[in-house]
């Protein structure tokens, strides 16, 4: 559908706030003139519809419409710079060492860039150095082992993709951190004597999943944890009893579709919830109730749905599509969140950085695509292996010859997994390494390669 070529006038798609204006209405109103200032230029047909009676619209004289582009090579040669080297500014995230290559790496990786030698030699070096004795990876080699830092190490590794990248890990020390970080009733802490949430599981199971690590003794009691994290309104909390946000929405469906543990959920108030989250006139998705729209969760609202999606089909039959307006996000991303000197930004006036650049791309790689489960692949291999959870679940998620792509032909990405969130390619060469999948028919990825 999308919000520049659709029937309703822009105006009319802004928020109401029923005659009691807050502060939190006015921060709304201030960013909805900053996203029409970016829209109308390229939906003028749109913005000058005159209201007649019957409620319909007509169109003033029809204006060439600019065309909407992804500035890839931009995005390129700012992602490239990041991996040269950062200024003083990047002082405060020396404790996000592993997540700063984790969004640099990936952005590249969906922008369809091949790493070359020096790039496979430095991350073989470096993330070698920053794997702890005790298993896991810290902030940097000098740093409290975090389930987080893990996660965007464990993805890093992945997205490169290389044998002798993939022997950097040390899975043994791996199973015990994990094993180190897991609660009783369930949960994870993110650290030693640290704080317990939802990213927490998300973390610890995606990497488990990636190196086949999941075992009954680590996944024991996690469905339970996050069934109770879920809220009255239907998204997901951090914890059981705290306010639904969508990127703990996300690491909980993400997680519970790792253990096989979707179909526990409410799923009518979860869809409800996260489709709530997308922004009428923006098109993106905001955090949380009333909030404003932010880049970021462009990959944390949208990655929802294909989740969503494969568990409505195996419960009701098969479902159409996505239940978001793709065409509306991908506006959104291309028109408000691009910097003009590359990266991406949470929205207009804002300044880019990596960790928006990363998710800005990785929900623009969602709604591109048609990723779907492969509920009867999972079904053939149940004689053979256990599919209701782990690495071969995610092997089960393939891409349809379908795409919704807004713009230029060029904008395209590559495939997201919907559940590790490294494409697909990533994905499936690194499950294949870690796990005997020999003789198994699984779906086929032509980007996959052999090691």
């Amino acid at each position: 559908m999308g919000v520049l070529d659709g029937l309703t006038p822009l105006q009319n798609l802004r928020f109401k706030d029923d005659g009691l204006p807050t502060y939190t209405s006015f921060d709304q109103k201030r960013t909805e003139e900053s996203v029409l200032a970016k829209f109308i230029p390229y939906a003028p047909n749109n913005i000058n519809k005159l209201p007649i009676d019957g409620g319909i619209f007509l169109k003033k004289k029809k204006k060439k419409k600019k065309s909407v582009k992804l500035n890839r090579r931009k995005h390129i040669a700012y992602l490239k710079r990041g991996l040269a080297g950062l200024g003083k500014w990047a002082s405060v995230l020396d404790a996000s060492k592993p997540w700063l290559v984790y969004w640099i790496f990936h952005s590249l990786d969906l922008l369809e860039v091949k790493f070359d030698d020096d790039i496979i030699a430095r991350t073989v070096s470096t993330f070698t150095k920053w794997q702890l004795p005790t298993g896991g990876y810290g902030g940097g080699s000098d740093q409290l082992g975090h389930l987080a830092t893990t996660y965007a190490a464990v993805s890093s590794l992945a997205i490169v993709g290389t044998k002798e990248v993939y022997d950097v890990l040390n899975r043994e020390t791996l199973y015990q951190f994990l094993m180190s970080m897991k609660q009783p009733d369930g949960s994870f802490t993110m650290h030693k004597g640290g704080e317990i949430d939802i990213r927490g599981s998300y973390c610890a199971l995606s990497v488990a999943a990636l190196t086949n690590l999941l075992t009954p003794e680590l996944t024991e009691n996690c469905i339970d944890f996050i069934c109770k994290a879920q809220t009255y309104e239907g998204g997901i909390g951090p914890y059981p009893g705290k306010e639904a946000h969508n990127g703990y929405t996300f690491c909980g469906l993400a997680a519970m579709e790792i253990l096989g543990g979707m179909s526990r959920l409410n799923l009518d108030r979860l869809t409800t919830w996260c489709a709530g989250r997308q922004m009428g006139l923006e098109g993106g998705f905001q955090g949380r109730t009333n909030k404003l729209v932010d880049g970021c969760y462009s990959f944390w609202g949208a990655g929802d749905f294909p989740i969503i999606k494969a568990e409505l089909t195996r419960s009701s039959g098969p479902q159409e599509d996505y239940l978001f307006d793709r065409e509306a996000l991908q506006e959104y991303i291309l028109l408000c969140c691009q910097a003009e000197y590359g990266g991406l930004i949470d929205k207009p006036g804002k300044t880019t950085d990596f960790y928006h650049t990363c998710y800005c791309l990785s929900g623009l790689s969602v709604a591109q695509h048609t990723i779907d489960f492969d509920d009867e692949m999972a079904q053939q291999l149940s004689a053979d292996v256990d599919t209701s959870q782990g690495g071969y679940r995610s092997l089960l998620w393939f891409r349809k010859n379908e795409y919704v792509i807004v713009g230029d032909i060029n904008n395209s990405l590559a495939a997201c997994h919907p559940v590790h969130n490294i494409t697909l390619r990533a994905s499936r060469n690194i499950i294949h390494y870690f796990y005997d999948t020999q003789g198994l028919a699984l779906p086929v990825d032509e980007d996959a390669v052999d090691l």
